[in-house]
């Protein structure tokens, strides 16, 4: 199965190396390159690629507000967001984790890291930068003003173990040989994970955990 990806970066010379990095790969396929956010909003809609790969700066719409639109909480069907950016900028980062991106990577993290991030966005994994990673998880650890409001549906234990984990980090394959059960077992414990935080991704799986307590 080919990869179909999304490429939105107002700098050509980004474009073309993102373009030339992922076209080299046996599972992958630029099926657009744009310079500006509406452009990628408007291509994203017609050509609803797997993965779009967005930069946060860019004319007429920024990366975080295409996400919004794209992945956004409340949105139909959302698509894959994973930011590349040169911004390494705590605003940035929650912002686009909270409008519904599933990776957010530094430009200079290097060809191995974007292509995995762009194969993980593709299997519903989330991929950070791990120098991202470690300023996210301290800023979650924070306490809250306020505890979480208690859920109407709790989680079981057994999917607190799969949270804690996802929230280390782990895929779904580790999740699974950690916890002696089936990769499918592990994706309907996620499912219901899902359901019951009303959450997307893994990103907010993370998020949720950090927040709350269940992992420190």
């Amino acid at each position: 199965m080919t990869i179909r990806v999304l490429v939105a970066d107002d700098q050509q010379l980004v474009r073309t190396g993102f373009q030339m990095i992922l076209d080299a790969q046996p599972d992958m396929e630029v099926v657009a390159a744009v310079a500006d956010g509406a452009e990628a909003v408007a291509e994203a809609r017609r050509l609803r690629p797997d993965v779009c790969l967005l930069d946060i700066r860019m004319p007429r719409l920024d990366g975080i507000e295409v996400t919004r639109i794209l992945a956004g909480p409340g949105v139909e069907n959302p698509l894959r967001v994973v930011i590349v950016t040169t911004f390494d900028l705590d605003e940035y980062v929650y912002g686009a984790l909270r409008s519904g991106a599933t990776g957010f990577l530094l430009k200079d993290s290097g060809p191995t890291l974007l292509i995995e991030a762009v194969r993980a966005a593709a299997a519903g994994d989330a991929l950070v930068s791990p120098s991202v990673t470690v300023r996210l998880l301290q800023h979650l650890a924070q306490p809250r003003r306020a505890a979480p409001p208690p859920m109407n549906d709790p989680l079981t234990e057994r999917e607190l173990d799969v949270v804690r984990l996802i929230a280390r980090g782990r895929t779904n394959q580790e999740v699974a040989a950690e916890l002696f059960v089936s990769l499918s077992t592990v994706k309907t414990h996620l499912g219901s994970i899902f359901a019951k935080l009303g959450v997307r991704n893994r990103v907010e799986i993370a998020a949720w955990a950090w927040e709350s307590g269940v992992v420190s």
